[in-house]
């Protein structure tokens, strides 16, 4: 069976970003015994990720680069927040290195990264974390199989099997 839209897919990678240098960077691997399980189609990967293993079936492998701007986008050096110290006053001042759970006025979650902590403000960068980042993807395709209609109206998979992992 090969992928297609409303497809739950199951998929080991290795991803590294490509450096100006040409030198690549080991960002994150998955593997069989713990694949990326995710429904085709619907919003939850990169769409160029996706136009890449379109048709594609168990035991298929794929090399493929995306750019930054089929991917997280460039780097908005103007994606800078700073957010008053007083707000964190419960939860404790973030050290720089944090990322911090945020949410934007119309309840979408996001995450930023402390860059500095001053004694008034917390400055974090909005991008994410792979703007700019040229992507380097190995993929093994595992599984692919339709969506039941439980994965459908959830809008994400139940695993490779279609049974909710507890």
């Amino acid at each position: 069976m090969t992928i297609d839209h409303n497809h739950v897919v199951a998929v080991s990678y290795i991803l590294h970003t490509i450096q100006e240098d040409g030198s690549k960077v080991l960002v994150e691997e998955t593997t069989s015994e713990n694949p990326l399980t995710f429904l085709y189609g619907v919003g939850m990967m990169i769409p160029k990720f996706e136009q890449n293993i379109l048709g594609l079936k168990a035991g298929d492998k794929a090399d493929f680069v995306i750019q930054p701007e089929e991917a997280y986008g460039e780097k908005q050096e103007d994606a800078i927040a700073q957010l008053p110290i007083d707000m964190f006053a419960e939860a404790g001042i973030p050290p720089v290195g944090a990322i911090l759970p945020l949410t934007d006025n119309a309840g979408n979650n996001f995450q930023a990264f402390v860059v500095e902590v001053t004694p008034d403000v917390v400055v974090a960068d909005l991008n994410h974390p792979m703007a700019g980042k040229v992507l380097d993807f190995q993929v093994e395709i595992l599984n692919t199989r339709p969506a039941t209609e439980e994965e459908l109206s959830h809008g994400h998979a139940h695993g490779v099997d279609g049974n909710e992992a507890h």
